[in-house]
């Protein structure tokens, strides 16, 4: 999977279908188990994943599958004049003015956000590769290197990432690919010879299992918050709840894995061990597992919890998360799920449902969906109305929950645009690559392609049509200037306005959470490409 939106990125979220055995306990989400797929979609659609279990992989368009159609260089030069001059008529600008008007509109906080980012300051992003938080520490005193996977897919590095921000460990990051989606670098290899992630290098000593790292951090800095308790009998309360993390695991590797037969036997297994879980947060005095103060088993927990919440839900219909003021039979699930947004650490590496989806079959080798999960795959893949077109429904019609801690409509907005407009050049080539020829090998992940062409030709009026995107986005009435940017494409030659459509659709559903945005911001830019494709395919 692939994503332009860091300058070295890998990936997005994507996933597979097959039926998996599921064999042990000890099966490892996250270890790369998956290999290739067949693949084939629709040009147009409001979601590429027009069947997610028969035997389809995604987002290799017809365009591709046809081979590339490519246009004359002179050709080109002809059209991008006539873009230009639509664009021109319309006063929509250059990159840099959109990043000019941009900074008009950000807080001080925003338009500090990439000087903060080089020096490894500022507010926690997934773009960080050095965090050292703030100016009393210097990066030639860091002690720990963080090797995570690039996607920002895998629990066990979400687990460790959250505990060295909790803890404000200054950390440098290497990004490795997972196997369902790219190579791994034979240094890597050399210092993990298995593959798995995450590793930690920590004073100079190599850790190659997340629980290992953990505790490592807690015993290596003293000084830090201590996430695992001191006093005895919590010691022994946190024992007895990291048995039931691995338990409710169990529990949902089983049920998420195989199709669950007429008694319902691995349903009930799951909601059982769900309601121990839920006395347990029930019973407790604080919004965390151990109380008031968030502790090393609410790290363990969280990873798990946060894909069974969209997992459940898309694969088989069953919710655990609400949105606010809505019933449900785990509200200590709920109140805990609240407490842990309230923690700058866990709002960073948190993803959305749509990304999960498709990042755990390629993990597992494959998720089986039961009767029912149909409405809710839909959307959670924004088909549904008021998904990913505008307006936005509020909590995505019920399903999951706005993260009202990022800030309003306009800083998702803005932050979008500033994730597009600040990687524009590469972002346009990736986007275009929709147009463009599959890449050779295949992976896993049906939408991981790293080595797929970009249509060059096409790429002239996938940046004008992204450039309408950051233009509406940031306030300004540009339904006008897409119509008469696609009525050109249009009257010049047919087939263009497929190539625009299918380039904005391969952008939109790789857009990952958190590697690229927020769920905020990553909902604003899907619906606003949107409403470019839906300009297209109205053509």
């Amino acid at each position: 999977t692939s994503s332009a939106f860091q300058p070295s990125g890998q990936t997005t979220a994507c996933g597979t279908q097959s039926t998996p055995k599921f064999a042990s306990q000890q099966h490892r989400l996250g270890h790369d188990t998956s290999g290739p797929r067949s693949s084939s979609t629709a040009a147009f659609g409001s979601n590429p994943f027009r069947s997610l279990f028969g035997n389809v992989a995604s987002t290799i368009s017809n365009v591709q599958q046809q081979g590339m159609t490519t246009v004359s260089p002179d050709r080109i030069a002809e059209l991008q004049a006539l873009a230009t001059q639509v664009l021109s008529s319309h006063d929509i600008g250059s990159w840099d003015d959109i990043r000019s008007t941009l900074e008009s509109k950000q807080t001080p906080e925003e338009k500090n956000f990439r000087a903060n980012l080089n020096k490894g300051y500022g507010v926690p992003s997934p773009l960080h590769k050095l965090r050292l938080f703030d100016e009393s520490n210097r990066e030639e005193d860091v002690r720990v290197t963080l090797y995570r996977d690039s996607a920002s897919w895998c629990p066990y590095c979400q687990k460790v990432w959250t505990m060295l921000e909790q803890k404000r460990i200054p950390y440098r990051v290497e990004k490795v690919n997972m196997r369902c989606y790219g190579e791994k670098p034979m240094s890597f290899l050399s210092l993990q010879p298995s593959g798995n992630i995450p590793v930690a290098v920590i004073d100079g000593v190599t850790y190659g299992q997340s629980n290992d790292i953990m505790y490592a951090l807690e015993e290596k800095f003293p000084d830090s918050e201590p996430l695992v308790p001191r006093e005895q009998k919590l010691r022994g309360k946190a024992q007895e709840l990291l048995r039931l993390e691995r338990t409710i695991f169990s529990a949902w590797m089983y049920w998420l894995t195989s199709g669950d037969g007429p008694n319902g036997r691995l349903r009930d297994n799951f909601v059982s061990v769900l309601n121990e879980v839920e006395m347990e947060l029930s019973a407790t005095k604080g919004g965390f597992f151990l109380g008031e103060k968030v502790s090393i088993v609410d790290m363990m927990f969280v990873p798990f919890l946060e894909r069974m919440c969209a997992s459940m839900l898309f694969f088989k219909g069953f919710q655990i998360r609400v949105a606010p003021g809505e019933k449900t039979d785990f509200p200590a699930v709920n109140r805990w799920f609240d407490a842990m947004e309230t923690l700058a650490a866990y709002q960073l590496t948190k993803s959305d449902y749509y990304t999960h989806c498709w990042d755990l079959p390629p993990q597992l080798g494959g998720c089986v969906a039961e009767d029912g999960s149909k409405a809710f795959q839909n959307a959670i893949n924004g088909i549904a109305p008021g998904s990913w077109h505008l307006p936005l429904s509020p909590n995505n019609g019920g399903l999951e929950p706005d993260w009202n801690w990022v800030g309003d409509e306009g800083a998702a907005k803005r932050e979008a645009v500033e994730r597009v407009s600040a990687n524009s050049e590469a972002i346009v080539a990736f986007a275009s690559r929709g147009a463009g020829r599959a890449g050779f090998p295949r992976y896993g992940a049906p939408l991981a392609d790293p080595n797929a062409i970009s249509n060059e030709s096409i790429q002239p009026f996938v940046d004008a049509s992204l450039k309408l995107v950051a233009r509406k986005l940031l306030g300004y009435d540009c339904d006008g200037a897409m119509s008469d940017l696609v009525s050109m494409l249009n009257k010049e030659g047919g087939e263009l306005v497929e190539m625009v459509a299918t380039s904005l659709a391969y952008l939109r559903d790789r857009v990952g959470v958190p590697r690229d945005m927020k769920l905020p911001a990553a909902r604003q830019l899907r619906a606003h490409l949107n409403w470019a494709i839906d300009a297209c395919d109205q053509s």
